[in-house]
């Protein structure tokens, strides 16, 4: 990209190897600058610089580099800092910005600090993640940094428009800026960067000098090769950072050692079931580490991508699937599994985002887990009282379920532990399940409003409590019942209107008793779980976005495979026939406790309806396609008491009728509900999902009916419940393309 106006005057790059080189050449290459100044100790290098039109002009001293410059750019050895700093100092301008491109950010810090008496606000210390083992101006390369991570530590009282101007070269240069605290910045590269340095260097000094090293090397496969390419860098620059950095490596280096040394014992002890736990996780880890990192890492997370859908109107819905595993069993057979005593086995697994999410805290809780193979995951349960200290936060991604009733399991747990989540989960209200555990006796903390992230005191004893549910939710209910299992006496929990049972349902399967009398659901403490197999059935959630599409688009005839029928679940069947759609339930069946059934549908003349309030709960997260329905429908369609939709991922009776009305349909919101006057024509235009994934699909299937293009922006977050939506849709007749998704 080439900046209009330049950012910056004068930019001087103190040191010109890989990274000085590359940063001053990718400023000159997109204008990000006016005049790009260089210097170096080595007279060659600068000589190249200039030859090579990597800088603009050379300086060889680099007071004369610094002197009217607007950005200070220190690139040089980390050791090397403090003396340069020194010689800067009487030439730097008042209001120029001072920033680095160091591995380490203490030593940094520490090295202004001892100049010139303080972090001012314009010295902002950074770090591109973005390297070779090639050295020099030579290998200076303008690209170096696109699609690149940079991170940047400002101090507290940073210059917040010196900070955006230096964030806005970076990303001119391609790169994605971060900003986090120096001391995390330190810890997170000892671990990520530092320490596999060093035990590539160890490894490979180790193995040089065996007598048979020359057929160690010849013999290497690929594996060996990688892992150890980075012990070709250079040896000085990594000399420095290791003493730079000494606090944070020496802590990760004892962590390391330690769990090697744990590795070690289990190989010689022959314990098969260490091995698999610790490297089932570390294969888990490595696939999904944005997720390990508190939402912080290094990698986009869904959250960071921009993902549009683009659909053209009109389309038949046709064929015979098998939507994805029901979310809502997914995170339930990990958990309970992980608490059973025994191994279980799962079918039907829904590697969505949020599902993988929770596997994966278990698996930072200690719990061995296998999979996910294809929907098939195997569990090595712990018993009610295995489980460990995470090492950090538990993140959760986008998954309101999973944070609720984690909350209630670790709520007795002995070890503190953090539940985080990603931008929408963070602002959704824990309250609601925070209050009532600790009427439990937990000691919970929440952030401002009760919204994550929940830090949970271990070490709590708890007590049995009678809780009557103000609103109708099955998340509420299923987080005391799975504290009550830890809680002294007997956890009940009545609730206003019928939820979904399935953690009763699979409590029961895995052999603890649930006691149900009427509204009330009820357990007591102190018993066990046994392991059990566990075959999810296709998502009813998931399956509803097809029933409306085949639904409302004429010359449908679509058939969905093995949907669970859970009667807690079904509410959108019952509303669906009641608005005269045409479903036809085949094979009813039971497996592992659940009902299943196939569905065939075809398109029909809907009515519009005033939705019986009793059906509310049991279809609460089917309403943003209902509102779809509605749309298309004769006549008017009420909803009342749905005031939990406001809750969710979004608040879904808003932004539904925002989106309506960007599509040219008027609808009349209410506190609790909605009123849609259907037969309205959907238009075309953009709609703002706002990062819920049921919006998001809900207009994919509003394209069927509408009159032109529509576009849905911030979809990225469909991956986190429905892995392969936008293959599905294509193939049973949705118009649909996705920008932006890999």
């Amino acid at each position: 990209m080439v900046s209009s106006e330049p950012l910056f005057k004068r930019v001087a790059v103190i040191g010109l190897g890989l990274i000085g080189g590359s940063l001053a050449s990718a400023i000159r290459r997109n204008g990000l600058a006016d005049t790009v100044v260089g210097a170096d100790q080595r007279h060659e290098e600068l000589q190249l610089g200039k030859e090579l039109a990597v800088i603009d002009q050379a300086a060889t001293a680099v007071s004369d580099a610094v002197r009217g410059a607007d950005l200070v750019v220190l690139a040089v050895p980390v050791r090397a800092t403090r003396a340069v700093l020194e010689q800067i100092r009487p030439a730097l301008e008042p209001d120029a910005i001072l920033t680095d491109v160091g591995s380490t950010k203490s030593s940094f810090v520490n090295d202004v600090e001892a100049v010139f008496g303080s972090l001012t606000p314009r010295v902002i210390p950074g770090h591109p993640i973005a390297g070779s083992e090639k050295s020099g101006i030579r290998a200076a390369n303008p690209e170096l940094f696109a699609n690149h991570k940079v991170i940047l530590t400002p101090p507290e009282d940073v210059s917040q428009p010196h900070l955006a101007r230096l964030r806005a070269l970076w990303e001119g240069c391609g790169a994605t800026v971060l900003t986090m605290s120096v001391a995390y910045h330190d810890e997170v590269l000892a671990a990520t960067s530092h320490l596999p340095h060093l035990i590539a260097f160890s490894l490979v000094d180790t193995l040089a000098g065996e007598d048979e090293n020359m057929d160690i090397f010849r013999y290497a496969a690929g594996g060996f090769r990688d892992f150890t390419r980075i012990a070709a860098s250079d040896p000085v620059m990594w000399h420095d950072i290791f003493l730079s950095n000494r606090d944070a490596v020496l802590r990760v280096i004892d962590h390391f050692t330690h769990d090697l040394e744990q590795l070690r014992t289990a190989i010689a002890n022959q314990d098969s079931a260490t091995l698999l736990r610790v490297f089932s996780r570390a294969k888990a880890a490595r696939e999904h580490f944005s997720k390990m990192l508190s939402g912080q890492a290094y990698v986009t997370n869904n959250s960071e991508k921009q993902v549009t859908f683009r659909l053209q109107p009109g389309g038949a819905i046709t064929g015979d699937i098998r939507v994805p595993g029901d979310k809502s069993m997914s995170h339930r057979s990990i958990m309970l599994g992980a608490l059973a005593d025994g191994v279980t086995e799962v079918k039907g697994f829904l590697e969505g985002e949020d599902s993988l999410a929770t596997l994966q805290a278990f698996r930072d809780m200690g719990v061995t887990i296998e999979g996910p193979d294809d929907g098939f995951v195997r569990i090595h349960g712990v018993g009610m009282h295995g489980l460990q200290g995470p090492r950090g936060p538990l993140y959760l991604g986008n998954s309101g379920t999973a944070m609720r009733l984690f909350a209630g399991l670790l709520a007795a747990q002995p070890f503190d532990s953090e539940l985080t989540g990603d931008a929408s989960l963070s602002g959704r209200p824990m309250g609601r399940v925070a209050d009532p555990l600790r009427a439990m006796g937990a000691v919970i903390d929440t952030a401002e409003g009760g919204r994550p992230p929940l830090k949970i005191r271990g070490g709590q004893t708890l007590q049995g409590i009678h809780y009557e549910m103000p609103v109708a939710s099955a998340q509420v209910k299923s987080c005391l019942l799975l504290a009550g299992l830890y809680a002294e006496g007997s956890t009940s929990v009545t609730e206003p209107a019928p939820t979904r049972d399935h953690t009763e349902r699979m409590l029961a399967g895995f052999g603890y008793h649930v006691h149900r009398d009427g509204a009330t659901a009820s357990v007591s403490g102190g018993g066990k779980l046994t392991a059990t197999n566990i075959d999810v059935p296709a998502d009813i959630s998931s399956s509803a976005f097809f029933l409306v599409a085949a639904s409302i688009a004429p010359g449908s005839d679509l058939v969905l495979r093995h949907v669970g029928m859970n009667p807690t679940r079904v509410g959108v069947i019952n509303i669906l026939n009641q608005m005269g759609a045409n479903i036809e339930i085949l094979d009813e069946r039971e497996i592992g406790g659940e009902p299943v059934a196939d569905l065939r549908v075809r398109s029909a003349e809907l009515q519009g309806i005033d939705i019986p309030e009793d059906q509310v709960p049991l279809a609460i997260d089917e309403f943003p396609v209902l509102f779809i329905a509605a749309t298309c429908a004769k006549g008017r369609t009420v909803l009342r008491g749905a005031e939990e939709l406001r809750v969710k991922e979004s608040d879904r009776i808003q932004v539904m009728a925002d989106g309506l009305a960007a599509l040219g349909v008027e609808t009349t919101v209410t506190p609790d509900g909605i009123i849609i006057d259907g037969g309205q024509t959907i238009g075309g235009g953009t709609v703002n999902s706002h990062g819920d994934h049921r919006i998001a699909m809900s207009f994919a299937v509003a394209s069927l009916r509408a009159a032109g293009e529509i576009t849905v922006t911030d979809c990225a977050n469909v991956a986190t419940s429905f892995p392969g939506f936008v293959e599905l849709a294509q193939g049973t007749g949705i118009n649909i393309s996705a920008e932006g998704a890999e």
